[in-house]
């Protein structure tokens, strides 16, 4: 009897110090670090229909990716951008957002960016 107390024992500490250890290592809770200390990141599944996040400079960005042909093979060929909040886009140039595109287009180089608003009338300025 007193193996199986040991043995449940053991069980839930286990259980417990991986919970904890997926609970810090987690996606998003990476992404709000690199946000509040103003670093770039980009969180991206390599699942197509999912969404992926960046953070620059404070501002966290959403966007899509959309599959095509590109030189006879079926890659990302479209991807749409949006800001999460406009506010946090204060203090952001043209600069920053070329800065974006080029690395996204790292990952995605048969990709065409498409930014939504209110980044793409700043851009057309």
């Amino acid at each position: 009897m007193i193996w199986l107390l040991r043995f449940v024992l053991l069980f839930f500490i286990f259980f417990l110090l991986y919970a904890v250890v997926k609970i810090l290592f987690t996606p998003s809770r990476k992404l709000e670090s690199a946000r509040k200390h103003n670093r770039f990141l980009l969180i991206d599944n390599d699942d197509v229909r999912k969404n992926f996040m960046l953070t620059y400079k404070g501002a966290v960005f959403a966007g899509e990716k959309y599959m095509g042909t590109a030189d006879n093979t079926f890659d990302i060929v479209s991807i749409s951008i949006w800001p999460e909040s406009a506010i946090s886009l204060k203090g952001l140039v043209k600069d920053d957002f070329f800065y974006i595109d080029k690395k996204i287009l790292e990952n995605y180089p048969n990709a065409e960016i498409n930014w939504k608003s209110p980044v793409k009338e700043f851009l057309q300025q």
